[in-house]
C-alpha cells in the first residue's frame, strides 16, 4: 500500500511540475491569453487537449461499467463521435474562427442577437454547475475509492467520508489549475496527462487479459474472453441495452454531434487554434485516437464481466475493481495519478469554461460594459471559486440509488440532453440559414430546454418518454424545434441576409489534407462496426422478448477467479 500512495505522490507531482515549467511565462493577464492561450494552440496540443477533457472518469468507470452490463455495443459512444469530429473539422470550425469569438454563445451574438447569447450562455452555465462539473466530481471519487481503498487510508473510514475527501480534494486542486493557469494551462496538464493515461488504460487491458488467460498470457485471455462473451461481442444493441439500435440514428448521433461541435467546455480549446488548417489538424487527429477508445474504454469492461460477475457488483464498481485486481501497486499508483489527472483535465476544462462564459458573456456584456481585460480575467476566477464550491457541494448528493442502479454515463447523457438539444439546433440552423431571426432562436433555446426537462421529470409525461425512450425523444425535439425555427423564418424572416465576417483572428487557409483524413476516418468507423454486427438481435427484438445473455460461468464454469458464476446476466437497468 505505501509503494501505491509513494508512486500516485510521485506522478501526480511531476504533472503539476511539468505543467508549471511549461507555462509559467505565459500571460494570463488578458483574456485572450487566459481564455484562449492568446490564440496559439498547435494542433498535438489541440488534439491532447481535446481527447483527456472527454477522456475523463465518466468515461473510464461509466462507459466501462456500461460495457459491463452490455456489452461491445456501448462502443457507440467512441465510434460515432468520429463522424462528429469530422463535421466539425470540415464544417463547424472554420465559422467559429472566422468570427474570432471565445464561446458559443458569442457567435449566437454575432448571428442572432446579444439576448440570444445571454440565454445561451445561462443555460449552459447552469447545466455545467448542476450537471456536468458534480458529476466529473462524483464519478472520479468515486473511482479513485476503489482503485486506491481510500476507506482504509482514512482508517477504516465510511464510504461517504471518503467520498466527501476525495470530491473536495480533487475540487480544490482543479481549481487551483483553472483558475490560476488559464486554458494553456489547461491544455499542457491534459495532453501530459493524456500521455499517462492512455498507456495506463492499454495496460489494464493486457493485464486483465494476461490474469484472465493464466499461463496463455494475453493471447490466452482473448480467446477466453471471446467465448466466454462471443454474443456479447456485437456492435448492435438490442432493445433491452442502453444503447439500442434505431438510437443511433436519433439521439446519440445528435449528442455526440453537440458535443464534439458546440459543447464549450470541449471545443473552446479549438478556439485557440493558431490557425485553422492547426485547428482542422488537431480535430481530426483527435478521430483518429478515438477510433482506439474501445480498447480501454470498453473490452476492460468486459473483462470485469468475465472476472466479477458472480459477485453482483455495482456496474460501476467493475472498473475500480479491475484495476485494483491486476496491477501490481507501483503501477496502481501510477495508473491512480493518471485517473486523477483525467478528473482534473475534465473539472478544470469545464471550471475554465464556465469561466469564459460567464466573464465574456455575463460580465463583460451585462453586468459592466466598460470593464478592462483585467478585471474581465478577476471576474472569472472570483465565479470559479463559487462554482467550484458548489459543485463540491452537489457532487456527494449524487450517491442515490437512481443514479447508482442506472449507472453514471446513462445518468450524464441523458441530462446532457437538456441543453445539448436545443443549443445545437440553434446554432446548426444559424449556420445553414441566413434568414432565420433571433426571434426563432430565442424561441428554440427555451422551448427545447423546457420540453426536455418537462418530459424528463414531469408526471405523466416522464413515463411516456420512458416508453419511447430518451434517445428518441431527444431526436424528436430536435426535429421538432429545427421545423419550428425555419417555419417562423419563413413568416417573420429577417430584414435583410446575415453575412458572416472574417474578422482576421487566425490564418483561414484550411488544411489541404483534411477532406481525405476526414474521409478515411469515416470509413474505419462504419468498417469498425460492421466488423461486430449481428443483427439478429434485432429480428430477435422483433419475435418477442429477447433472451437474457449468460454469464461466463455458463459456458465455462466458472470464472478465472476460481468462483463459481451466476447463470443470469448482467443487463441495463
Amino acid at each position: 500500500m505505501l509503494l501505491t500512495i509513494v508512486s500516485f505522490v510521485f506522478f501526480t507531482a511531476l504533472v503539476g511540475f511539468l505543467t508549471w515549467l511549461l507555462t509559467r511565462k505565459d500571460n494570463h493577464d488578458s483574456s485572450a491569453g487566459y481564455f484562449l492561450a492568446g490564440r496559439s494552440l498547435s494542433f498535438p496540443l489541440i488534439a491532447g487537449s481535446l481527447l483527456l477533457t472527454n477522456l475523463s472518469t465518466e468515461q473510464m468507470v461509466g462507459l466501462n461499467g456500461a460495457a459491463y452490463s452490455d456489452g461491445l455495443c456501448v462502443m457507440v459512444w467512441e465510434v460515432v463521435c468520429v463522424v462528429a469530429l469530422v463535421f466539425m473539422a470540415w464544417f463547424f470550425l472554420p465559422r467559429f474562427l472566422k468570427s474570432g469569438v471565445a464561446t458559443v454563445p458569442e457567435y449566437l451574438s454575432i448571428r442572432f442577437d446579444h439576448q440570444t447569447q445571454i440565454i445561451t450562455n445561462v443555460i449552459f452555465l447552469i447545466a455545467y454547475v448542476g450537471i456536468l462539473l458534480p458529476i466529473i466530481l462524483y464519478s472520479g471519487a468515486k473511482g479513485m475509492i476503489e482503485i486506491l481503498d481510500v476507506q482504509v487510508l482514512l482508517g477504516g473510514a465510511s464510504y461517504s467520508t471518503a467520498l466527501w475527501t476525495i470530491v473536495w480534494l480533487v475540487g480544490i486542486v482543479g481549481s487551483i489549475y483553472a483558475l490560476f493557469g488559464g486554458l494553456r494551462t489547461v491544455a499542457v496538464s491534459d495532453t501530459i496527462n493524456g500521455i499517462g493515461l492512455f498507456v495506463g488504460g492499454f495496460m489494464i487491458a493486457a493485464f486483465a487479459l494476461a490474469q484472465l488467460g493464466g499461463e496463455g498470457g494475453i493471447a490466452s485471455g482473448t480467446e477466453i474472453l471471446w467465448e466466454q462473451q462471443r454474443d456479447r461481442f456485437n456492435s448492435v444493441g438490442g432493445d433491452e441495452s442502453s444503447v439500442p439500435f434505431g438510437t443511433i440514428f436519433s439521439g446519440i448521433f445528435l449528442l455526440n454531434l453537440f458535443y464534439w461541435t458546440t459543447n464549450q467546455q470541449i471545443i473552446q480549446r479549438t478556439f485557440g487554434a493558431s490557425s485553422l488548417a492547426e485547428g482542422q489538424k488537431g480535430v481530426l487527429l483527435t478521430g483518429a485516437l478515438k477510433l482506439l477508445g474501445p480498447l480501454y474504454l470498453v473490452i476492460p469492461g468486459m473483462i470485469a464481466y468475465s472476472m466479477f460477475a458472480d459477485q453482483g457488483i455495482d456496474k460501476d464498481k467493475a472498473y475500480g475493481m479491475l484495476v485494483n485486481a491486476v496491477l501490481p501497486a507501483p503501477l496502481t499508483g501510477f495508473f491512480a495519478a493518471a485517473m486523477i489527472g483525467a478528473i482534473l483535465s475534465s473539472f478544470n476544462s469545464a471550471l475554465n469554461s464556465s469561466c469564459t462564459l460567464f466573464s465574456v458573456g455575463l460580465y463583460k456584456g451585462v453586468i459592466h460594459k466598460g470593464a478592462t481585460e483585467q478585471q474581465v480575467v478577476r471576474s472569472g476566477k472570483v465565479f470559479g471559486w463559487v462554482i467550484a464550491i458548489g459543485a463540491m457541494i452537489i457532487a456527494p448528493l449524487l450517491d442515490h440509488p437512481s443514479i447508482r442502479d442506472g449507472g453514471i454515463f446513462d445518468y450524464l447523457q441523458k441530462m446532457n440532453g437538456m441543453y445539448f438539444i436545443p443549443i445545437f439546433a440553434v446554432v446548426l440552423v444559424g449556420m445553414l440559414t441566413r434568414r432565420v431571426p433571433a426571434f426563432a432562436a430565442k424561441i428554440g433555446l427555451v422551448a427545447g430546454f423546457s420540453i426536455i426537462a418537462i418530459g424528463y421529470f414531469v408526471p405523466p409525461f416522464d413515463l411516456v418518454v420512458s416508453s419511447l425512450h430518451e434517445f428518441h425523444f431527444l431526436g424528436l425535439v430536435f426535429a421538432w424545434l429545427v421545423i419550428l425555427m425555419l417555419v417562423i423564418g419563413e413568416i417573420w424572416p429577417r430584414e435583410t441576409e446575415f453575412v458572416q465576417q472574417d474578422v482576421k483572428a487566425v490564418d483561414m487557409t484550411p488544411w489541404k489534407l483534411a477532406p481525405y483524413a476526414g474521409i478515411a476516418l469515416i470509413i474505419a468507423v462504419f468498417s469498425i462496426y460492421i466488423t461486430f454486427a449481428d443483427f439478429s438481435v434485432l429480428k430477435k427484438a422483433e419475435e418477442g422478448p429477447g433472451q437474457a445473455v449468460v454469464a461466463p460461468s455458463d459456458q465455462s464454469g466458472v470464472s478465472e477467479s476460481g468462483a463459481e458464476t451466476e447463470g443470469d446476466a448482467t443487463t441495463s437497468e
